[in-house]
């Protein structure tokens, strides 16, 4: 198993963009989107660093371990880092790493194209059948998100009364263990959150005024 601790280059941008105050961990769950104090801090230094890393840096985290692929995507999101576009493609059907593909798709839903929506059902076909893991959750919010903003309808295929979204979301999320009911519109204003804020925290640097 690799460890970027014996590994000089991986180690000083791991050391720089991922670890330090566990950005990583606040990837995972957001909880910055609901502080106002941590949600404008944390936002400014994402959004420097998004454009601050090279893309030999990002491509050094995406071929790494969950922690770093996670914090590679939201800095590939946020500065639409569009060129790292197949590597996420290729990682999300990889679906190897539980926590990064939630990057990957917000990465894709914030690079807002027709290709970025054909890769997110490319992973829905291949993975919505499976109820085990995986971020079929953050994909369907996404390709939903993309729909809205493209004027397109690609989740329409997977809506079916009884088909591969209902019954995976009667698999994860079963009616009669949620204190309410679970729906595609909360994974989408999920995904809408996260660009929301992406696009307010790239618009607020020195370098956009």
């Amino acid at each position: 198993m690799r460890n970027h601790r014996h590994e000089p280059a991986l180690k000083a941008v791991v050391e720089t963009y991922v670890t330090p105050g566990r950005r990583y961990l606040q990837l995972v769950n957001t909880p910055f989107l609901s502080d106002p104090a941590a949600r404008q801090t944390f936002g400014r230094a994402l959004a420097g660093d998004s454009v601050r890393i090279t893309d030999d840096e990002l491509a050094l985290l995406l071929g790494y371990e969950w922690r770093a692929q996670l914090t590679a995507s939201w800095l590939v999101a946020f500065a639409r880092r569009a060129a790292h576009r197949e590597r996420i493609g290729e990682l999300l059907l990889a679906n190897e790493r539980i926590y990064a593909g939630r990057g990957f798709c917000f990465a894709l839903a914030r690079f807002g194209t027709e290709a970025d929506a054909r890769l997110l059902v490319d992973y829905l076909h291949a993975f919505l059948p499976r109820t085990d893991r995986g971020e079929q959750d953050s994909a369907m919010g996404a390709l939903a998100y993309l729909d809205v903003l493209l004027g397109t309808d690609h989740a329409a295929q997977f809506l079916a009364d009884n088909g591969p979204w209902a019954r995976w979301l009667r698999a994860r999320c079963p009616p009669e263990r949620a204190d309410v009911p679970v729906s595609l519109d909360q994974f989408r204003e999920v995904i809408q959150t996260q660009c929301s804020y992406a696009d307010h925290c790239m618009k607020a640097l020195p370098s956009a005024r």
